[in-house]
C-alpha cells in the first residue's frame, strides 16, 4: 500500500532551483530515504508533502489524500521533523511540550517520557539557553509525541553529537518494526545506508537513481581482502585469478602476499571453490559502501565532482 506519492511533480523558482518532475512512492511500513547533498531539492519535495506548498504541475498524496487540499488532515496523524528548527525561546522545554502536546490534544503522555528518557532530553530549561542539540531532542520529541503512524525526517540528526545520531538511527530502526511508514531526507550516507529500503538520489531538482537497496546488493560486486601464506602459493594464485574473468584482482601486494579481488555475487561459488585449493591465513569482506557506489554512479552519470556539505 503507498502511503505518500509523488507524481510527476514540478516546482520552478527560477535560476535552476525546485524540484523537476520529481515521482516516487514511499510503501507502508518502510523506510525510504531521499539522499542529496544541501540545496538539491529534498526540502522541497518534502514542503509539498506537508502541503505548506503547491505543485505547479503533478500530484502529492498521503494515504490518497491530495497534500494541498487536505493538509491538516494528513498532519494529524504525520509526525513532521524539519531541517532547520524554530521554537519558542521564551519558554521551557516543559512548557513547550505541554503546550504541543494541548495542541495535539495528547492525554496519555506515556510515549512522550518514553522519547525524552531514550533521547535524554533535559528540558526543565528555557529553550533560548539550550544547545542546538538540546533544541534538536525537543523537536524529535514534540514532532514524535502523538505517535503518528507516518514520519517525515528532512536531515534529522543535524545538530546531534555521533552518539545521539546513532540513538536516532536506532529509533528509525524500531519505529520501522512498529510498522511505521518513514521518509529520510539525508546528506549523510551512513544515516541513509543504515535504515533505508528503498532510497532516491536527487541533484539539481531532478532524480537521478532509484533503487531497492537489497537489490542494489545483488548487483553490486562483493570485494574481499585476503592473505595467502607464502609465495610461491600467492603467486600461483594470482595467476588463476588473473585468468578467470569472473574474478577480478583489485590489488596486490607480493611483499605480504595481500590480495584484494571482486566477484559479483552470482560468481561467489566460484571464487571459494578456487581459494580452497590454497593456504589462506585471512579472508574479510569489505562492507559494501553507499558513498562509494553513489560516487561512482554520479560520476558515470554526470561527471566532475559533488560536494557533500
Amino acid at each position: 500500500m503507498t502511503v505518500i506519492s509523488l507524481q510527476h511533480v514540478t516546482k520552478d523558482y527560477g535560476h535552476g532551483r525546485g524540484i523537476f518532475d520529481v515521482s516516487f512512492n514511499v510503501e507502508k511500513g518502510t523506510v525510504y530515504g531521499f539522499l542529496g547533498p544541501n540545496g538539491a531539492g529534498k526540502t522541497t519535495a518534502i514542503r509539498h508533502i506537508m502541503g505548506f506548498s503547491k505543485p505547479q504541475q503533478g500530484i502529492v498524496t498521503v494515504n490518497g489524500l491530495d497534500s494541498w487540499t487536505n493538509a491538516s488532515t494528513i498532519q494529524e496523524k504525520l509526525g513532521y521533523l524539519p531541517g532547520e528548527v524554530a521554537l519558542p525561546e521564551n519558554l521551557s522545554g516543559e512548557q513547550f511540550i505541554q503546550m504541543m502536546m494541548d495542541l495535539r490534544k495528547v492525554k496519555d503522555d506515556t510515549h512522550c517520557k518514553k522519547l525524552i528518557d531514550f533521547f535524554e532530553l533535559d528540558a526543565s530549561g528555557k529553550i533560548k539557553r539550550m544547545s542546538l542539540g538540546m533544541k534538536r531532542k525537543l523537536a524529535i520529541v514534540t514532532a514524535f509525541m502523538h505517535d503518528p503512524d507516518v514520519l517525515v525526517l528532512d536531515e534529522p540528526t543535524s545538530g546531534l553529537d555521533p552518539i545521539m545520531q546513532q540513538r536516532f538511527i536506532d529509533f528509525v530502526k524500531e519505529e520501522k518494526k512498529r510498522g511505521k511508514t518513514i521518509l529520510l531526507s539525508s546528506h549523510i550516507f551512513t544515516e541513509v545506508d543504515a535504515t533505508c529500503d528503498e532510497i532516491s538520489i536527487i541533484k539539481d531538482g531532478h532524480l537521478i537513481s532509484s533503487f531497492n537497496k537489497q537489490e542494489l546488493l545483488k548487483m553490486t560486486e562483493k570485494v574481499f581482502n585476503l592473505t595467502v601464506q607464502n609465495a610461491m602459493h600467492y603467486t600461483q594464485l594470482v595467476q588463476m585469478i588473473e585468468s578467470n574473468a569472473a574474478i577480478h584482482l583489485l590489488f596486490k601486494n607480493e611483499q605480504t602476499n595481500e590480495l584484494q579481488v571482486g566477484c559479483y555475487p552470482g560468481d561467489l561459488p566460484q571464487l571459494i571453490k578456487l581459494l580452497a585449493d590454497f593456504p589462506i591465513s585471512s579472508f574479510n569482506e569489505v562492507p559494501f559502501s553507499l558513498e562509494k557506489h553513489f560516487m561512482e554512479f554520479y560520476d558515470r552519470r554526470v561527471g566532475g565532482e559533488l560536494a557533500w556539505q
